[in-house]
């Protein structure tokens, strides 16, 4: 089963909770929260205070995704704020089994973030511990960047791995994706897909999220 996960980072800010309603009535299974810190990416995007105030507004399980330097720092406001998975870096500062230790402790889900030029092996010592991994496709910073397809082969990789240890473990996708660029990732292993333009920006998010869908059938 295909999971959708907009991505708030192509939203309308000025409309940021009656946005993210609209792809929830839509179809979206998940909100993906982009949190940038202008060190670990080269651009700052939201924090805490956005995430409690949307959490109050809308109803939706909030995929929070980390990428800042020092993520074990934060791991407790964010799950305080609303967050229900937290995703970091393995090339963050924090040390990796800390920090997924620190998110279940907080009752959140713990997932693992590897940028394009991250082997997919990187995360193999984790795989037990994690609920998701999350295969970044473009450089992680902005939004409306071009598919890299070295991901695909990644997703495979992993998801051969986890089959091979018999763990249920999501794979996300994040950057690029749409209905040209969804199902390949799809067939390679992919569960979760971060859809940033492709959603918030169509003139009709639910043919939006049920094409993309249809296209990785």
């Amino acid at each position: 089963m295909i999971k959708i996960s907009p991505s708030i980072l192509a939203a309308d800010f000025a409309e940021l909770g009656k946005s993210c309603e609209n792809v929830m009535k839509a179809g979206a299974d998940m909100l993906h929260i982009d949190v940038m810190d202008g060190v670990f990416v080269p651009n700052i995007s939201l924090g805490v205070p956005v995430l409690q105030s949307l959490a109050k507004r809308v109803d939706a399980f909030y995929d929070v995704h980390l990428m800042i330097h020092d993520p074990l720092k934060y791991v407790k406001p964010f799950c305080d704020a609303g967050a229900d998975l937290i995703t970091f870096h393995i090339e963050a500062d924090s040390p990796v089994r800390e920090t997924i230790e620190a998110i279940r402790a907080q009752g959140c889900k713990a997932a693992l973030s590897i940028k394009p030029a991250t082997p997919a092996e990187a995360v193999f010592p984790y795989l037990e511990l994690l609920d998701m991994v999350l295969v970044m496709s473009v450089e992680p910073g902005f939004g409306g960047q071009k598919f890299m397809p070295a991901a695909v082969e990644k997703i495979a990789l992993i998801r051969a791995e986890a089959l091979r240890r018999g763990l249920e473990l999501d794979i996300e996708v994040d950057g690029g994706i749409g209905t040209e660029t969804a199902p390949a990732c799809a067939k390679a292993g992919a569960n979760v897909l971060v859809a940033g333009s492709a959603v918030f920006g169509a003139k009709d998010p639910a043919q939006a999220i049920a094409q993309i869908r249809k296209a990785c059938e």
